[in-house]
C-alpha cells in the first residue's frame, strides 16, 4: 500500500502477456482474488478478473491507473479456475487473458437483481412446464374415469340382460358380451393406475422435464433416447436406479477402482456396444453418493443429447447440461447452480471444463479419441481430454490443501474409447495410466460381418449405379425387406465437391480462397448454389464457366447427392440426410432427425462423419462407406490412425444386438492396410505398428509438436516474415537441442494456402519429450513475442501446440 493506494493486478480478456496493475483506496480492503472488476485497458471498459492483492506495481506508482468499482451481482471467480487459465496459458503458449476470455465469452456486467430475475425466471419456466404436463395427465386421468363409469354402465346393462336371457343361446351371446365390458373395464381401471404412478412419479422428481417412460406413454416425447435395453423398456423406473452390471463389465469395473486406489488415471478400451456407459453411470453414482460431483465430457453436442434422457433416469434434477449450443443466459444460470449445489453431474463438451467445479470427484472423457476435443481456433487451442486431466489435478489439491474444503478428495479420471488414441495408448505403456479392456459386447452379439466392393473391378463390370455398387444395392435391399435400418457415410457434404468447366478445364474457386466451390443444391426451391466452405462466400450456379462460359460438369458426390440416388435406388423406403447443411446450432432439427431414426420412422440415413459417433439404433443390419478412400487421402500423419478409428466407430453402430450386422466398404483400393486390418480384426496390431512409425520418424506421442501459422493479406510478406521467424526460431532452438534436422519444418505453403484473402505460411517445431521441453517452448514463445514486437508485424501469427 501507498499513500492510500492498494496495489492489485487484473486479467482482462486480451492477449496481454502480462497482468495489469491497477489501484484500489486502501480502505477498499474487500478486494480479494477472484472479484470481478471494471478496468479501463487502451480506452475500453473491461470486466476483470482480481490476480493479486497488494503486489509491486512494475512501473511509477504515479503512473498506475484507478481501478472501477467491484461488480455486484457476479460470482467470484474461484482460485482453481484462475490455476487452469495460468497451467492452459502456459502449456498452449498463449495468454491468460485468452484463456479468461475463453471461459467467459459473453462477459457483460449484469447487476445483480437482474441476475436474480433471470434465476427466478428460468425457474418459474421449469414450473410452468412441470404444472402444464401434471395438468395434462390429471386431464388424461379425469377422461379416463369418464370412460371407466361408461364401462361400469355397459358392463351392468350387460349383466341385466343375461339375467332376462329365456334361451341358452341367448345366454351364451349375453355372456360373451359381458365378458367383452368386463375386459373393457378392467382394461381401464389398469390405465387409470399406470397414469397415477407416472403422475406421482414426475411430482416427485426435481426435474422440468418428463421421465422417459412417462414422455413415451403420455405422447410428449420430445428428446432423443438410446435405443438400448435400458432406454427401450416402458416400465417406469427410479430416478436413481443402480446399474447392474454383467461379469465382464464388473471385471473391468474392480480393475478401474483398483487403478483409482492407485490414483492413476484410466483408459476402458472397450469394443463398441460393451457397455461402458453403464460403468460410467455406476462409478457417477457412488462419486455422488461420497458427496462429490460428477464432470462427463462427450466430444460434440449431438452425443450430450443422446445421453440427456438416459442419464437424467438416474440422476434426475442432479443433472445439468452445458455446451456451445445453448444461449448465454442459460450457460449463466448453469454456472450458478454448479455454484450453488453441494454436488451435480455436468453432461457436456469441452467447454464444460471451464465451468466454476467445486469438490469433482470424477470426470468421465468419453470417446477419448475425438478429434472433437481439441479447439483450433481461436487460443486457447486446447484439448478437452488433457485439459480435463489438468483439471483433475488442480481439484485434487484443492481438496487436500484449501482451506475451504476440509476434506480430501481423489478427483478420478475415466477415459473411454473402442479406438483410443495413440497418445492415450502410449501413455499407458509408459505406466502414466492404467488399460482396462473390455473385450465382450453386452448383448454377446456375434462381430460385424465386413464386406470390401472394389468400385474399379465393378466398373469394369458395369457393376456400378451412380455412387453405388450392385452389390450393396442388393444388401440395402436385403435389410429393407426384414425391417432393418441402414446408415450411409459419406465423409463430404453438398451435391458435388467441385464442378469444372468442359471447355477450358478451370475449376471454379472462391475469389477468397485457395479452393473449389462446391454445388449445393436446395431440394425445396430447386435452386443450385456454389459455396465456399472455408469462408462462406456463396454465388447463385449458372451452370456457366466465369472465365469463358463453358459448360460445367460436376466433379465427385457429397451427402446431397448420395441421398437424391438413394431415394431413386430404393423409392419405397424412408430417407433422411444428416450434416452441417440440416442442421443448424440452436435448432431441434438435428434431434429429431437423429430420433426418427431410433424410433423407426426413416429406412435408410444419409450422413458425415457425424452418425459414426456413439449411437445406438436397436434396428440398425447395415453400415456402407461410399468413397471411403476420401478419408485416407489426408496429407496428415495422422491420416491412417483416424480412418482407423472412424471406420471402426462406424463399424460399431450396428450389430449391437442378437442379430449380426454387415459393414459395407466401397473402395478403389481395397488392399491399404487399413482396409486388410480391419477385415482381419487386428486393429491393434496395426496401432503398434504405428506406434513404431511415430517413433522411428520422432512423431507424436514421443515428441511435441508446435505448429506455428503466419496470415497476412501480401503473399510475398507472408513468405518473407515467415523465413525471418523460422530463422530465429532455429537460432534461439540450437542453443538447447543443437543440429536436429527433424527439429523445425518449413516454413512451408500449407494446403490450402489462401483463406479469407489471407496468405498462409507454416512453421512445425517437433521437440523430444525430455527435460528441455518446457525450455523449448518458453524459448519459442519467446522469440514469437520477440519478432512481433520487433518486426512490428500487422499480420497474425497463431501458436498451436498439439495439431490435431
Amino acid at each position: 500500500m501507498m499513500d492510500g493506494k492498494m496495489f492489485i493486478s487484473v486479467i482482462v480478456p486480451l492477449k496481454l502477456e502480462w497482468e495489469p496493475c491497477y489501484w484500489v483506496a486502501e480502505i477498499n480492503e474487500g478486494v480479494v482474488v477472484g472479484d470481478r472488476i471494471m478496468v479501463r485497458f487502451a480506452g475500453k471498459d473491461y470486466v476483470g478478473i482480481v490476480s493479486g492483492v497488494g503486489v509491486e506495481p512494475s512501473v511509477d506508482p504515479e503512473r498506475v491507473m484507478e481501478a472501477g468499482e467491484v461488480v455486484a451481482g457476479m460470482r467470484r471467480v474461484s482460485r482453481q479456475e484462475i490455476e487452469l487459465w495460468r497451467q492452459m496459458a502456459e502449456y498452449y503458449m498463449c495468454s491468460v487473458g485468452e484463456v479468461y476470455k475463453a471461459a467467459y465469452p459473453s462477459q457483460k456486467v449484469h447487476l445483480e437483481q437482474a441476475f436474480a430475475n433471470a434465476l427466478k425466471r428460468e425457474a418459474d419456466r421449469q414450473q410452468e412446464r412441470k404444472n402444464s404436463r401434471i395438468q395434462k395427465l390429471e386431464r388424461k386421468i379425469e377422461q379416463l374415469r369418464a370412460r371407466r363409469e361408461k364401462a361400469e354402465e355397459v358392463l351392468r346393462k350387460r349383466e341385466e340382460m343375461l339375467g332376462k336371457a329365456r334361451t341358452e343361446a341367448t345366454a351364451v351371446k349375453f355372456e360373451d358380451s359381458r365378458k367383452k365390458a368386463e375386459l373393457e373395464l378392467s382394461s381401464i381401471i389398469s390405465s387409470i393406475s399406470d397414469v397415477q404412478k407416472q403422475l406421482a412419479l414426475f411430482i416427485e422428481s426435481d426435474s422440468g422435464h418428463l421421465p422417459l417412460d412417462l414422455e413415451h406413454k403420455t405422447g410428449n416425447y420430445e428428446l432423443t433416447h438410446c435405443a438400448d435395453s435400458e432406454a427401450a423398456s416402458t416400465e417406469p423406473q427410479r430416478l436413481t436406479g443402480t446399474v447392474i452390471l454383467t461379469p465382464a463389465q464388473n471385471t473391468a469395473y474392480e480393475a478401474i477402482k483398483e487403478a483409482f486406489s492407485m490414483g492413476k488415471p484410466v483408459l476402458l478400451n472397450g469394443v463398441t456396444g460393451s457397455g461402458k456407459t453403464e460403468i460410467y453411470i455406476r462409478l457417477a453414482q457412488e462419486t455422488l453418493a461420497k458427496g462429490h460431483s460428477v464432470l462427463y465430457l462427450v466430444p460434440e453436442i449431438a452425443l450430450s443429447r443422446q445421453l440427456e434422457m438416459r442419464l437424467q433416469k438416474h440422476f434426475g434434477g442432479n443433472m445439468l447440461i452445458y455446451h456451445s449450443g445453448q444461449t448465454a443466459a442459460r450457460k449463466r444460470y448453469v454456472a450458478f447452480e454448479i455454484g450453488s449445489r453441494k454436488t451435480y453431474v455436468v453432461l457436456g463438451t469441452r467447454s464444460a471444463i471451464f465451468l466454476p467445479h467445486n469438490n469433482l470427484g470424477l470426470i468421465v472423457i468419453d470417446e477419448e479419441h475425438d478429434s472433437s476435443y481439441k479447439q483450433d481456433s481461436p487460443a486457447p487451442r486446447y484439448n478437452g481430454r488433457d485439459t480435463a486431466l489438468m483439471l483433475a489435478r488442480i481439484q485434487q489439491t484443492e481438496a487436500t490443501t484449501g482451506r475451504e474444503l476440509v476434506t480430501a478428495c481423489r478427483c478420478n479420471v475415466l477415459m473411454g474409447s473402442a479406438t483410443p488414441s495413440l497418445e492415450e495408448l502410449y501413455n499407458c505403456s509408459v505406466g502414466r495410466h492404467k488399460l482396462v479392456r473390455l473385450s465382450e459386447r453386452f448383448h454377446k452379439a456375434e462381430n460385424t460381418e465386413i464386406e470390401l466392393i472394389d468400385t474399379r473391378l465393378e466398373r469394369r463390370r458395369n457393376g456400378m449405379r451412380g455412387n453405388f455398387s450392385l452389390k450393396l444395392i442388393g444388401r440395402i435391399q436385403e435389410v429393407l425387406q426384414t425391417g432393418g435400418q441402414v446408415l450411409i457415410l459419406r465423409a463430404r457434404r453438398a451435391w458435388a465437391s467441385a464442378v469444372q468447366c468442359t471447355r477450358c478445364g478451370e475449376i471454379q474457386k472462391c475469389p477468397h480462397c485457395n479452393v473449389s466451390l462446391s454445388l449445393h443444391v436446395n431440394q425445396a426451391t430447386g435452386n443450385s448454389t456454389l459455396l465456399c466452405h472455408y469462408c462462406g462466400w456463396s454465388a447463385p450456379y449458372t451452370g456457366r464457366c466465369g472465365k469463358c462460359s463453358g459448360e460445367l460438369t460436376t466433379l465427385g458426390s457429397g451427402t446431397q447427392k448420395i441421398e437424391e440416388e438413394a431415394a431413386a435406388l430404393f423409392p419405397q423406403a424412408r430417407i433422411a440426410r444428416i450434416d452441417s447443411d440440416t442442421v443448424r446450432s440452436g435448432n431441434k432439427q438435428e434431434i429429431n432427425i437423429i430420433q426418427d431414426f431410433s424410433e423407426g420412422k426413416t429406412d435408410i440415413l444419409v450422413g458425415t462423419q457425424m452418425i459414426t459417433k456413439g449411437f445406438d439404433f436397436s434396428k440398425l443390419r447395415l453400415v456402407a462407406v461410399i468413397a471411403a478412400d476420401s478419408l485416407l487421402g489426408m496429407q496428415d500423419f495422422r491420416a491412417d490412425e483416424k480412418a482407423m478409428q472412424l471406420l471402426e466407430q462406424f463399424r460399431g453402430r450396428c450389430g449391437r444386438r442378437e442379430e449380426k450386422g454387415r459393414f459395407v466398404i466401397q473402395t478403389s483400393q481395397p488392399e491399404h492396410p487399413v482396409y486388410q486390418k480391419i477385415i482381419n480384426n487386428e486393429s491393434g496390431d496395426f496401432c503398434l505398428n504405428l506406434l513404431a512409425e511415430r517413433k522411428e520418424f520422432s512423431f507424436p506421442p514421443y515428441t511435441r509438436i508446435v505448429e506455428i501459422q503466419l496470415k497476412d493479406n501480401y503473399e510475398d510478406r507472408a513468405e518473407r516474415m515467415a523465413g525471418k521467424l523460422s530463422n530465429a526460431l532455429s537460432a534461439s532452438l540450437y542453443k538447447v537441442y543443437g543440429c536436429s534436422p527433424s527439429l523445425i519444418a518449413g516454413p512451408y505453403t500449407p494446403i490450402p494456402d489462401k483463406l479469407a484473402d489471407n496468405y498462409l505460411r507454416m512453421i512445425r517445431i517437433s521437440l523430444p519429450k525430455d527435460r528441455n521441453l518446457k525450455k523449448g517452448k518458453d524459448i519459442i514463445w519467446a522469440e514469437i513475442i520477440k519478432f512481433e514486437k520487433g518486426e512490428k508485424y500487422s499480420g497474425h501469427v497463431t501458436v498451436n501446440v498439439d495439431p490435431s
